[in-house]
């Protein structure tokens, strides 16, 4: 394999979901506050579950408890 073909294949555009399953945690932007549409899906997914919307969460935290609610209301499936 050429050093040109090797680069190519190892772009990470070339594989773009590649780092979705990124821990929350590791987020060097999940300490900011949850974004609008978070909020707004939080909040339907609380409604949903007959739990509580949960206002002032991080991005982090806002996304652990999508993924909460959403395994608790089966749309995440």
């Amino acid at each position: 394999m050429s050093v040109d073909e090797k680069q190519m294949s190892e772009n990470p555009k070339d594989h773009p979901t590649g780092n979705a399953e990124k821990d929350p945690d590791d987020w060097t932007t999940g300490g900011e506050p949850m974004t609008g549409a978070q909020a707004s899906y939080l909040k339907a997914l609380s409604e949903e579950a007959g739990e509580p919307f949960e206002d002032g969460l991080s991005k982090a935290e806002a996304s652990k408890r999508i993924d909460a609610l959403q395994e608790q209301t089966g749309r995440g499936q």
